[in-house]
């Protein structure tokens, strides 16, 4: 099975929390549909895009990112590669290689936890957004790709976080 039809079938399948995850998840498949290159960078106007929240079960915290580009604190995760076998491959791929820690395992059942559409410099990108439970003795590792990596309580974090990784901390904190 190809990566897009990985996304068409894990969003065709997820049951959304509300009717805005769902209107969401509609456009993603509407997204798809309508572009054989949507998963890709290659795809202009907008790609879809998976991410991760690293969650310390244990400590009630959650890594977060400090963006090298968008100079924001946000989860790991970017553009899916041609590599990618599934959504979940590529949002774990990419919390690895963002924040250099081995042994992550996606709660949910490996499923998405939340959508998040946004526009970024290079294009609008279709967020299918997962959690991932570090190890316990899980110790992280800058990437090129940040400017710092720390950890902040659920209920802490830092100002500036906008309202869409406050929603997927909150949707990751129910989780665990």
């Amino acid at each position: 099975m190809s990566l897009r039809l990985d996304a068409i079938d894990v969003l065709s399948k997820w049951d959304a929390p509300d009717d805005r995850q769902d209107r969401l998840r509609r456009g993603y498949l509407e997204h798809l549909a309508a572009h054989e290159d949507g998963m890709l960078k290659a795809c202009p106007d907008a790609h879809v895009t998976a991410s991760a929240i690293i969650v310390d079960a244990t400590g009630g915290r959650v890594l977060l990112t400090l963006h090298a580009k968008l100079r924001m604190w946000l989860q790991t995760g970017g553009h899916c590669e041609p590599g990618d076998r599934t959504l979940a491959d590529a949002a774990l791929r990419e919390a690895t290689e963002e924040s250099g820690v081995p042994g992550l395992t996606l709660l949910a059942a490996g499923a998405p936890v939340h959508l998040d559409r946004h526009s970024t410099p290079c294009a609008t990108h279709l967020d299918v957004q997962y959690v991932a439970l570090a190890p316990d003795d899980a110790t992280e590792l800058i990437s090129e790709e940040s400017l710092d990596l720390q950890w902040f309580a659920f209920d802490a974090l830092p100002t500036g976080t906008d309202d869409s990784v406050r929603a997927l901390v909150a949707r990751a904190r129910a989780l665990v």
